[in-house]
């Protein structure tokens, strides 16, 4: 996601400081931004031009005060709360004190963590979706500590970048994931029971509800430990149910079978 955000905005015209923990990892994230924007040339939907100045507007760095001067963070980093709390915290006390902290989560509450900034106005959801540089939609997540000011900024860097903003209130979840997750795990719980096979399920849900892709591969592509922590937090908000991941999800995480990062999900890679 980090790439791809980051690619999103360079191409749009916004320079921008990619950071990683080591410069080997954003040396590795920028390579990945010049094969998308290659393979992009090469089906002749952007220009080697387009290509050469959004790599040049890409800087990388594994040093977070390198961001000091910067307008707007938006961190990406796993989706835990308390590891996204510790990296606000530590750029509440770098970047200047307008610059607007926001984070990609995708379900976690934006208001935990910025009220434990000193600028819990400054502070919001800017969630894109998986690729960013294709997907159109962003969720920019108002937490009840954020400013007028931060949530209109926060558009218009979406609009700006092309996509199509959603305003959401700071409920877990947001809109998409409040309503896809259910389903996907629904569809575990489907192939549990011996109802169909994964490959039928996916085949069925393309077929019938033309859909782009089935529920497993989708689940192999987001990750199948993210999508566990995007179910229990959801779980642990509403108490309902059908956010209750199902013992087979469970299991494959504890088996390190996360999808296509780990090369073997529902599918093998």
């Amino acid at each position: 996601m980090g790439s791809g955000i980051a690619e999103t905005a360079a191409f749009h015209g916004f320079e921008v400081i990619l950071r990683s923990r080591s410069l080997a990892n954003a040396e590795s994230m920028k390579t990945t931004m010049e094969k998308s924007l290659s393979k992009q040339v090469e089906k002749e939907k952007i220009t080697e031009e387009q290509k050469q100045n959004t790599l040049s507007r890409v800087h990388i760095t594994d040093n977070l005060k390198d961001l000091s001067d910067c307008d707007l963070i938006i961190e990406s980093i796993v989706e835990e709360l308390d590891a996204k709390i510790q990296l606000m915290v530590e750029l509440d006390s770098i970047v200047k004190k307008e610059a607007i902290l926001a984070t990609n989560t995708s379900t976690l509450p934006v208001v935990e963590m910025a009220i434990e900034t000193n600028r819990a106005e400054n502070v919001c959801g800017i969630h894109f979706f998986n690729p960013a540089t294709v997907m159109k939609l962003v969720e920019v997540v108002k937490p009840i500590t954020a400013s007028d000011e931060t949530i209109e900024t926060a558009l218009e860097f979406a609009r700006k970048c092309e996509k199509e903003p959603v305003l959401v209130k700071d409920q877990a979840g947001f809109i998409v994931n409040a309503l896809l997750f259910p389903y996907l795990n629904n569809a575990v719980r489907l192939a549990e029971q011996g109802v169909a096979s994964f490959e039928d399920i996916d085949l069925a849900m393309k077929g019938g509800c033309g859909f782009p892709m089935g529920p497993f591969a989708l689940l192999d592509l987001v990750g199948l430990d993210t999508s566990l922590a995007i179910l229990d937090a959801l779980y642990e908000e509403f108490r309902d149910p059908n956010y209750a991941a199902v013992p087979l999800l469970r299991r494959m995480v504890s088996a390190n079978k996360l999808g296509r990062k780990s090369k073997q999900g529902f599918y093998s890679y």
